[in-house]
Formats: structure tokens, sequence, C-alpha cells
């Protein structure tokens, strides 16, 4: 028994302290660190203990189901309606961990499921039927991430009587408090209208049993997290918190020092991958700034090409590439932070439903698109660090399915591309000059021959047959009718004006 919950299937063996070395490791000692590798084995070690000893849990083949891990059958039924049957790695781990009632610092690289590794446990422990008042709270970065959040915790809890609402700004605040005051169970929401609520007596978080925060690092680089240090001091101390983010700098686990209780940390990783993921195929090129229109246009045509996100650094860029595409034939669709939330709101249906194939966005949009069958990436400017890169390349490949990602380096922006490529060690330090009819480009992305950047659309109109008055200077046809001729219409205008004499017929 670990914390009330069994973990038969594992072997527990006690080790020396392992050295690690990874940012802010040192200033976390109280930290029970587990590493994924390849053959399903885990390593974990406690530096706190007494006697500096170290946790060996080695995860086996019993816990690769959602049944295996203890979720309830009402749960298990709402994941197996949209065909959600087995767990990712990440969920593997970290759901047993949660269930014990411990606290849990996840991490694991985007698109591997971290939603469901907290959300699950957080669903679990509140029970069947909750009393109606908020006892899970959910912090998340960006408006579309809540939503997305959002619809995972309403789908696992669509048999039990459970409610989930999302708080964000942008939205009307009369139905997001009709909802609480109903008895909300679960709030997903952005730190801002949160603490707006909170403030104005309109939300009670004093009687929160189980935090979260998601996309912790991207709190951290929004400058959020002084309002969630706010959250935390309206929230009862003794309430279990998980932390579940891609990466994990030191100010995050400085944060969680201070409001977690000896957290488990997990981080899921494959030894011989690196720090991009596996099922990305990356592609760099040096591209023209006349010429990325036209190579967008041959790239969305390219074999197996499905729905595609193209990211650039403005809003007016997001807008303008947008409006490009949809004259080259393509259904894109923009979304930026001008767009009015419900705007946003109908890109994203739109872009989930099908009825757009391409999604230009800024970088406010990269952390809550989670569409499974993303294809493509498209990155038209370089992003602004090796985080932004990690968290816009990770929109596809998604949910272990394979992805393509391009990024087109501007003369200017080699510096940048340069630091990005060092530090994820991606090897590709100069990028190939590459124009659209690049033999290399066309061969990399599977392009076929020919293909240009313009989608050729025929619209049919229906064609009226003329009559030989319309085809003036042209001979009726022989035997053709004769067209009645044309009535005498004279008119007769009787003016009045002075002196004037009257018309004669």
């Amino acid at each position: 028994m670990f914390g009330g919950v069994s973990f038969e299937g594992f072997s527990w063996t006690w080790l020396r302290p392992l050295p690690d070395s990874r940012e802010g490791s040192e200033n976390f000692p109280d930290t029970l660190r587990i590493l994924r590798n390849q053959s399903s084995t885990s390593q974990a070690y406690n530096q706190g203990k007494p006697d500096g000893k170290a946790l060996l849990a080695n995860i086996t083949e019993k816990f690769l189901s959602f049944t295996s891990l203890g979720i309830d059958d009402d749960i298990l039924e709402a994941l197996h309606s949209r065909g959600i049957t087995e767990p990712f790695p990440i969920q593997q781990e970290a759901i047993p961990v949660a269930l014990s009632g411990s606290d849990v610092i996840g991490q694991a690289k985007t698109g591997t499921g971290k939603t469901l590794g907290f959300g699950l446990p957080l669903i679990q422990s509140l029970g069947k039927n909750p009393e109606p008042y908020v006892q899970g709270l959910v912090v998340v970065p960006t408006r579309e991430l809540a939503l997305q959040v959002f619809e995972d915790l309403e789908l696992a809890t669509s048999n039990r009587d459970c409610g989930v609402v999302a708080i964000y700004g942008g939205k009307a605040y009369e139905g997001q408090i009709a909802a609480l005051k109903a008895g909300a169970q679960i709030v997903v929401g952005t730190p801002g209208r949160l603490l707006d609520l909170a403030k104005q007596k309109l939300m009670d978080l004093s009687k929160v049993k189980f935090m979260v925060l998601d996309e912790a690092d991207e709190m951290l680089d929004l400058g959020f997290l002084p309002d969630v240090e706010k959250l935390f001091s309206l929230t009862p101390p003794e309430r279990q918190t998980m932390l579940f983010s891609a990466t994990m700098p030191a100010q995050i686990l400085n944060l969680a020092r201070r409001y977690q209780n000896k957290p488990i940390h997990i981080r899921v990783s494959d030894p011989d991958e690196g720090k991009t993921k596996a099922d990305i195929r990356q592609f760099v090129y040096r591209a023209h700034s006349l010429d990325k229109d036209e190579i967008v246009g041959r790239i969305l045509q390219a074999d197996g090409r499905g729905k595609t996100i193209v990211f650039v650094r403005t809003k007016r860029a997001s807008a303008k590439v947008a409006e490009e595409l949809m004259d080259r034939g393509f259904k894109a669709a923009p979304l930026h932070g001008d767009m009015s939330q419900e705007a946003r709101e109908r890109s994203m249906v739109s872009f989930r439903e099908g009825k757009k194939e391409i999604l230009v966005a800024t970088e406010v949009a990269a952390r809550g698109i989670d569409v499974d069958d993303v294809t493509h990436v498209i990155n038209y400017s370089v992003p602004e660090d090796e985080k932004a890169y990690l968290h816009r390349i990770g929109r596809t490949g998604r949910a272990g399915k394979l992805g393509v990602a391009v990024t087109f380096v501007d003369w200017e922006d080699m510096a940048r591309w340069v630091h990005i490529n060092r530090e994820l060690e991606l090897g590709m330090p100069e990028p190939v000059e590459t124009y659209s009819s690049s033999k290399h480009f066309l061969e990399d992305l599977k392009i076929p021959e020919g293909i240009k950047g313009r989608l050729s659309r025929k619209i049919e109109q229906p064609v009226r047959a003329k009559s030989p008055q319309q085809n003036r200077g042209s001979r009726p046809r022989e035997g053709a009718a004769a067209a009645p001729a044309r009535p005498n219409r004279q008119r007769q205008r009787n003016r009045n004006y002075k002196n004037a004499s009257k018309p004669e017929a």
C-alpha cells in the first residue's frame, strides 16, 4: 500500500541517492522523482529521506489500462464513448500517485495527455455525488486552453452528478455566475477572471480540496505567477495540489516548494529521445519573405496533409496571411488577440469540425489548441525562444500520431534560430536556402511536381442563351423563330414651361 492505494505489480528497491544536475533539482530535495524509459521501467529517488536512500519503482504491464489504474466504471464508459481506451505514460504514472492523495508535479512533453493525468484523479476524488460547491480548481494560462480542459473534464463527468464550469475573460459574467450558483463542483479558468469573481464574493474557494496548475511554465512566461499565488492564498492549505507542465524552470519548482506538501515529481521521457518529440518530423528552411506565401500554398497540397496550423508573430500577420490563403482558394481562418472571444471560438469550432482546414494563429493560441488530427505545423516566422518553439510544434504529433513541423527562417532571424537550435540540440544551425521551386523542399514534404501555391477553382454559372437581338451584329440562325417586333412606344410629353408651345401628335 502507498498512501491508501495498492501498488501491486511494482518492484520496490532501495538505492543510494542519484545525482541530478537538472535545473532546479538541487533546490527541491523533498521530491520523489520518476523517470520513465523505453522499457517501461521507472527510477525514483527521494533525497529528503533521513538515510538519503532512493526508491526505485518498476512499473509493469499491469498498469497499461485505465481499469488497472483504478478508474471508476462510469468514467471509463464516458472515455470509451470517445474511443479513449488506453492511458499514455504520464497518465499511467500520475494517476495512481494522485489517487493516493499525494501532491504531484507532472512533467511531460506537450501533447502527451497531461489533462486526463490530473483530470481523472480530480473527478474520482470528488465522488459520484459531490456536494454542490467548488471543490476542484484548475488554473490555466489561456482562454483556449480553459475551453479545451473544460470539454475534457465535462466528457469524463458525463455519467455522474458533477458540474464543470469554464471561467475566463471575454465572455459575459452572467452565465458563469449562474453555473457557480447552480453548484458546479469543478472550476476551470484563467487567473484574471477567477480572481475577479473571488474578489466580488461570487466564487468561494475556501473549501477547495483539489487544485491544479496546468501549463505552469506558460503562467510564468505570461506573468501570471503573482495572480496564481493569490489564488493559492484563497484555498485551504490542506488541499491536494497538482502541477503539470512541459518544462519545469527553477521558478516553478520554487513555487511548488512553497505551496505543495512533499510533491512527487514525475518526469516522463525516453532516454534516447531528444528534447523535442520523436514523432514530429522537423524541417527548417531559410526562406525569402516574398516567397513564403507560395511555399505555404504548396505545403498545403502535400500528400497526406490534414489540418494545419500556421503560426505567425503578430496579430496583423495572422489576419493578412489568412486572407492571402483564402484568396488562394484554401479554407483558412485567423486566430489572434484582437478578435472578440466569440470570433475566436467560432474559428476554433470551425477548425475542429473541419469546416476550416488551416488556422493562422499567433502565440496566444499555442497552448490552447488540442486537435488530434493536426498533421502539419508551419512556423511562418521564427518563435521567440526554444520554449515557444516546443509549444508550437507540439500542436502536431499528438496522442501518438505522426506530425510535420516546418519553420521558415528569415535572414534577420538567424541569431534567434541559432539560439533555439543550440538549446534544443536540433543539429540544424544553418538552414538550407529554399524557394518554392527547390527540389529538396518538394521531396522533403512529398509535394507532387507541377503543383502551384494556388488552387484552381472553377465556378460553374448557369449559361443563358442569348437572343438574336442581344447578339447585335449577328444574323439569326436559319430556321430560328423570328423574335416578336418591339412595340412602338411613342410618348407625348406635356411640358408646363411658360410660353411653351403644345407638342403636336
